[in-house]
């Protein structure tokens, strides 16, 4: 139970092949004829058999054939039957290699994969590669050389383009996937193996379209927490969107969301095959997320130029020297440089010269990475620079990237640096572009390891009275929210919004304005105008009630004019917002095929559309998401002191982000939604106008029952979080882990016993490794769950103070098992807590939770060794027999 469920199809020990006879080469598929030269290429590490459907015999004879992977490259006709001896020969996943495989055929070969428990990956697919097991069952060509670097693409051309350029640029790989459409094993699953599989050690993956947004995020935030992750996706789409009701709608397009989702998820958008080459070579030098701090060494001034105006375009830092290192590098050199913005050596610089500022740089604590030039000169030597950038790459933590610029003369270097592993590139730009994606997974890596409650700490919404608000909306056969119910839904939720009062006639709105004080605004109240300037249904700075009065038949008369169908309620009149020197901003809402709803924020006011300034973020958010959020608008740029104007409340402005968050959350029936303009100064925030979207909840995105299952990332689950009394006095809290617990989590393990440590990992390992740290710390919530119990412990200091300090002192988790009915626990108390209750609590609670998730069955292995675990099992009413396929251990189960 310990080995993923897709070890079967990426590293299977035994392998039966369908794909007719070889000796018959007239009879074979396109596809067959390169699946058989494929796997007699090269010695296949595990055992290999070909098999025949048309062959003579007895289910009993082929059952001899047991194998973890059939292999299946046969005509249309003949798959399903080929699918179904593969299931009779205990075969756990099958590889379907075809083309032209319709949909209705396509459904059919799942059904009947489900029904022979059978991992399908395919049709329509080239196949895989797993160049360490010198396995290519694969149509896309030749097996790549091993490496550490993993594929999966969504295209089968690419998919062969990519190994032709590893080919030649000395890139290896841990895994090729190519996945077609309607597959069975689809790119979740893939990357889910992926992030847990030793031998890949980087991600790149080309993406033409997703299924199910909640499975795809889970599996690329796991993925992306362990490894390096970089996405190239086709199909980009214009913003535009004519059916929508507010200018949020208007202005977001789909790739947009995208783009958002990447990020939330850590992992890193490139926009081009030739930047997905790039960071394929960034990847495979195996360098990790780092600052975005670039120092530039080169030989001649031109180019390095070029490299630090790139930096700038893309938003990275150029790496300057201390002072501490330009003193150091200044005799190493021997005058053969100026080190002022760029470290630029001279014409005759040696590979000494550059083995040297390489070496400093990478010391430096003010450098996150070195890019290297070289332009070829007179009497230089481009091989024997190289060679010393060879040299000295093992022993920098650093990324180095490399520009030999030119091409007959340099073409020796570059096979130098490409068999030493140092990323190249003939061109400044693209080797800065190459470091801006490293830097980029740096920074979304932070993006990643937020896991945002769906309510925040500040003062308890009344979301009763806005769903009360909404069904009484949709009772009407409404979808689009009047302001005044916009507002109301706004305050609900605690956010500021002006006074706004809605008048019948004339004489009304004059007398309401005399009340509230001039000067005032008018607004149309119709629910069928979606936006109101258009049909100038707004009147600002009225000063007068006789202003006011005739504003109001004016705006009546020219609105019915100009929309005649519209239906008129009134018109809101509302006191104008006092802040002379706010700015206007917007928040907005719009609902993505398949991300479910973002969060938008940008400048406001009635030049929104041609502004077009937009940053966006999937919910839920936290403070640290939500000023991210901001910083990555334009109109941030004003926020500051500005134009004579003081700085604005961003405290204020960051909580109307949250409480926004909180809606989103709470009321899955949120279509789109405009909050502009709200105007905000150093003394707050407050929302001029609002339009609202609704329409009834969707399905959830994750196929079951779930509270925020229209959200692609689910929130932290706080409502888990529960305190019990320990017997003999105190008490300890339980609650969902979070990364923050990481350390305390890597305590509890290192303090445990041997004996302790080896029953739960069944292992003699002293701490947790980074990779494994982080898989049971960031964990996505819908598919499993881990409740830590931390206790408070009073610690005396070095100077006799005593301080209060929190320690996890017990574990339990479930991940859900692929069936989607079942799940597997494991449960890990510290050795001082033994004994008090704390494990039937834990294991109590997490039932409980899955549960609730709608699962049926919760299982587990405990060693036969380990009779207090297996006395606990029992106790709670666990069955528990031998574990067929490793006697040591025996199997516990219970029906939730």
């Amino acid at each position: 139970m310990d080995k993923h469920y897709l070890t079967p199809l990426f590293q299977p020990e035994a392998i039966v092949v369908f794909a007719g006879r070889a000796d018959d080469p007239a009879s074979l598929t396109p596809h067959a004829q390169a699946l058989h030269a494929a796997l007699r290429a090269q010695r296949y590490t595990g055992t290999l058999q070909f098999l025949d459907i048309h062959t003579t015999g007895t289910l009993a004879d082929l059952a001899q054939a047991r194998a973890d992977l059939a292999i299946i490259a046969l005509p249309p006709e003949d798959l399903a039957a080929a699918l179904e001896i593969a299931g009779r020969v205990s075969c756990r996943a099958a590889l379907v290699i075809s083309s032209g495989i319709g949909a209705e055929q396509a459904a059919e070969l799942k059904k009947i994969a489900r029904r022979e428990g059978v991992f399908l990956l395919g049709p329509n697919c080239l196949g895989l590669q797993r160049p360490q097991l010198q396995l290519n069952a694969s149509a896309a060509g030749p097996l790549a050389r091993v490496g550490s670097l993993a594929l999966v693409s969504q295209s089968g051309a690419l998919t062969a383009s990519m190994l032709d350029w590893a080919s030649n640029n000395a890139v290896g790989f841990s895994s090729v996937v190519s996945l077609g459409p309607n597959t069975s094993v689809d790119i979740a699953q893939v990357l889910d193996f992926l992030a847990n599989d030793a031998q890949t050690h980087s991600i790149i993956v080309y993406l033409e379209g997703i299924s199910n947004a909640r499975r795809f995020m889970s599996a690329l935030r796991m993925a992306a927490n362990a490894k390096p992750v970089v996405v190239l996706k086709a199909g980009r789409r214009p913003a535009g969107n004519e059916a929508a009701q507010t200018h949020s709608g208007t202005i977001v397009g789909s790739d947009d969301v995208f783009d958002a989702a990447l990020r939330r998820a850590g992992a890193v958008r490139v926009r081009s095959f030739v930047e997905l080459f790039s960071a394929a070579k960034c990847l495979a030098s195996r360098y990790r997320p780092v600052g975005k701090r670039l120092a530039i060494v080169t030989n001649g001034g031109g180019p390095g130029v070029l490299a630090a105006d790139w930096i700038n375009e893309i938003a990275l830092d150029l790496g300057k020297l201390s002072a501490d290192s330009v003193a150091a590098l200044k005799p190493l050199l021997n005058g053969h440089a100026s080190l002022a913005d760029l470290i630029d050596l001279s014409e005759e610089a040696t590979p000494e010269h550059y083995k040297a500022a390489i070496e400093v740089a990478c010391r430096d604590r003010a450098i996150d990475g070195v890019l290297a030039i070289y332009s070829p000169k007179v009497g230089g030597d481009a091989s024997a620079v190289a060679r010393a950038l060879g040299e000295i790459k093992r022993s920098i933590g650093k990324p180095l990237l490399c520009c030999w610029m030119g091409d007959a003369t340099v073409q020796a270097a570059r096979v130098i640096l490409n068999e030493a592993a140092i990323p190249s590139f003939r061109t400044p730009e693209a080797a800065v572009g190459a470091f801006g994606n490293i830097a980029s997974f740096y920074q979304n890596q932070l993006l990643l390891q937020q896991t945002p409650p769906p309510l925040s700490t500040l003062a308890k919404p009344d979301i009763e009275a806005a769903r009360l608000v909404i069904e009484s909306v949709l009772a009407e056969r409404r979808k689009v929210l009047t302001e005044m119910e916009s507002k109301t839904l706004l305050s609900a939720f605690h956010i500021p919004v002006t006074n706004t009062i809605l008048a019948r006639n004339a004489n009304e709105a004059m007398m309401i304005a005399t009340q509230l004080g001039f000067p005032v605004a008018l607004k149309i109240a119709s629910p069928d105008i979606s936006h109101k300037s258009d049909v100038q249904g707004v009147v600002l700075n009225l000063a007068s009630g006789t202003a006011v009065r005739d504003a109001y038949n004016d705006m009546v008369e020219r609105v019915g004019r100009l929309q005649p169908q519209a239906r008129i309620n009134g018109i809101t009149v509302q006191k104008m917002a006092r802040a002379r020197r706010g700015r206007e901003i917007y928040i907005g809402l719009v609902s993505d095929e398949p991300f479910g709803p973002v969060i938008v924020f940008g400048a406001g006011g009635t030049m929104i559309e041609l502004i077009n300034d937009r940053a966006m973020e999937l919910p839920p958010l936290n403070q640290f998401l939500a000023r991210r959020l901001i910083e990555r608008s334009r109109v941030a740029e004003t926020l500051g002191e500005w134009r004579g104007a003081s700085a604005v409340d961003m405290d204020a402005l960051e909580q109307l982000l949250l409480r926004v968050s909180e809606m989103v959350c709470e009321l899955p029936q949120l279509r789109e939604m405009d909050i502009n303009p709200i105007i905000v100064d150093e003394s707050g925030a407050v929302a001029v106008d609002a339009r609202i979207v609704i329409d009834n909840a969707p399905q959830a995105v994750s196929g079951r029952s779930s509270n925020y299952g229209h959200l692609s990332i689910l929130p932290y689950p706080a409502r888990y979080e529960q305190n019990w009394p320990l017997p003999g006095g105190g008490e300890y809290a339980v609650r969902p882990i979070h990364p923050d617990d990481a350390q305390m989590l890597q305590d509890l393990v290192q303090q445990l016993s041997p004996e302790s440590r080896y029953f739960r990992f069944v292992s003699s390992m002293v701490e947790l490794p980074p990779s494994m740290l982080a898989r049971f710390t960031l964990i996505d919530y819908d598919r499993e769950m881990a409740l830590v119990a931390v206790a408070k412990e009073r610690v005396a200091g070095a100077d006799g103070e005593i301080s209060e300090t929190e320690r996890i002192v017990g574990v339990s988790r479930y991940i859900t098992n692929p069936d989607q009915s079942s799940c597997e626990f494991s449960l890990l108390v510290a050795d001082d807590f033994k004994g008090r209750g704390l494990g039937s609590r834990l294991m109590e609670s997490i039932m409980d939770v899955a549960r609730e998730k709608g699962l049926a069955e919760i299982e587990g292995l405990v060693l036969a060794n380990n009779p207090g675990m297996l006395k606990l099992m029992r106790g709670l009413g666990f069955t528990v027999k031998p574990f067929e396929e490793d006697r040591d251990f025996k199997l516990v189960t219970h029906a939730l």
